[in-house]
């Protein structure tokens, strides 16, 4: 049985709030690689929250960007989150492979900075989506 689209994307929301948290608690623990990528998925989940509540059956990829001109089909003003949650894209995959990297490892190659800027690009998104769906 499928579920209400406002449900759906309550449930994608609220995790995406709950990877936002993580995300600063990693940061705060100084997993500055895994701050950035519990960042993107925020994103990436309160994107597809904003999709799945205007009636997406299934929502496909990862990419930040994709996603917001996605939503940008549906509501224009998405087409402003690019710039500001496409970077997020960096994030997925060099965050936790060695061989995204030329060389080390991702837990030696982030900095607080890194993580810190991609706080604030994803809590950015999820606002963003949250204010779309009023919640």
């Amino acid at each position: 049985m499928r579920r209400d689209a406002s449900e759906e994307a309550r449930r994608w929301v609220l995790q995406a709030q709950r990877d936002l948290d993580d995300a600063r608690y990693a940061s705060d623990g100084r997993r500055f690689n895994l701050a950035c990528f519990l960042a993107q998925q925020a994103a990436e989940k309160a994107l597809k929250g904003f999709l799945y509540s205007r009636g997406a059956e299934t929502v496909w990829g990862h990419s930040v960007a994709e996603l917001c001109l996605d939503a940008a089909e549906i509501d224009a003003d998405f087409k402003k989150l690019i710039g500001v949650a496409g970077p997020l894209d960096k994030y997925y995959i060099p965050t936790r492979y060695p061989n995204g990297l030329p060389g080390g490892i991702p837990a030696d190659a982030y900095t607080e900075g890194d993580a810190q800027m991609a706080l604030s690009m994803a809590q950015q998104v999820v606002e963003f989506v949250q204010r779309r769906l009023s919640m």
